[in-house]
């Protein structure tokens, strides 16, 4: 199981959890559990788009990346600027 670390907004809409654990092999596996478990978070995940960084390290290559069971998946919200 891989543990995702929630930003503050996001953790209303999963039960108050700070991180939640989901069984994933890459960065897309970790979304897609997430909006399995707690629909609420679709559109901040999915919708309107979310930075990743697993294992302290910033997802640059896109959500096919793999992640191993012990990694640390922590989601930030993506800004967006000019």
């Amino acid at each position: 199981m891989v543990e995702v670390v929630l930003w503050a907004s996001l953790r209303r809409l999963a039960d108050d959890r700070e991180s939640v654990e989901v069984d994933a092999e890459t960065v897309k596996d970790v979304l897609k559990g997430l909006v399995e478990q707690y629909p609420a978070l679709r559109p901040h995940l999915l919708d309107r788009g979310v930075s990743v960084s697993v294992d302290g390290q910033m997802v640059t290559s896109g959500w096919n990346e793999k992640i191993s069971a012990n990694s640390e998946v922590v989601l930030l919200q993506r800004i967006k600027g000019g």
